[in-house]
């Protein structure tokens, strides 16, 4: 199944979006996967988006189905974890390693990944991201690991789900309740509603979107 990947960066590591932007492409486009690049572009970018805002419009764009996966960060990936977990519809991991990317895409199979981007990102830094990639997009997700237990990961999957879904309010109710200043600051890139539009398959959160953004 091809996908719609999203990539979202926060301000502290905004200067290096082209290096994982282009990491993410290198890997995935042969795949068919299409990547959306949401910024941050750069560090002086007008639109300035913290860890925080990372998840907010991680949620925006998994809710919606603007977007099938999201590929976020921060310096440690742990604050953009934190903030896409906080969020309903988004089963975030933390990926630092290839063995990382793989096991959660065959355990976890969530949809949404947070990587370091200071802590550890030296010299073949694009290396590493490239083989995090691959090792979570090429192939099937969800099968397991070992196989054997891939029934009761399944089952916990969903497990997860069903909590999920009774602890978390309904995106639309979150747009609505939360902070007004921090969404829009969230959905204020220049590259959003180009790609968000086109691509949204929830008419109710689009239509609050463009009134919030009006």
């Amino acid at each position: 199944m091809t996908m719609k990947i999203a990539l979202i960066n926060e301000n502290s590591q905004a200067a290096k979006n082209e290096i994982i932007f282009n990491a993410l492409k290198t890997v995935v486009e042969p795949m068919g996967h299409t990547v959306f690049n949401y910024g941050m572009y750069a560090a002086d970018d007008k639109a300035q988006l913290t860890y925080v805002m990372n998840g907010v419009l991680a949620a925006i764009l998994l809710n919606s189905k603007a977007a099938d996966f999201v590929v976020t960060g921060c310096g440690t990936g742990m604050g953009a974890m934190l903030a896409c977990n906080a969020m309903p519809g988004v089963q975030c991991g933390l990926v630092i390693d290839p063995t990382d990317a793989f096991l959660f895409g065959q355990i976890n199979d969530g949809n949404a990944i947070s990587m370091p981007y200071a802590k550890g990102f030296g010299w073949a830094a694009e290396l590493n991201l490239q083989d995090c990639y691959r090792k979570l997009f090429e192939g099937e997700r969800g099968l397991g690991y070992p196989k054997e237990r891939a029934a009761i990961m399944a089952k916990n999957r969903g497990i997860l789900s069903q909590v999920k879904a009774v602890s978390c309010k309904d995106m639309l109710t979150v747009l609505k309740e939360i902070d007004q200043d921090l969404l829009k600051a969230a959905i204020a890139g220049d590259k959003f509603q180009e790609y968000f539009f086109a691509n949204c398959q929830d008419d109710a959160i689009a239509a609050y979107l463009k009134t919030v953004l009006a």
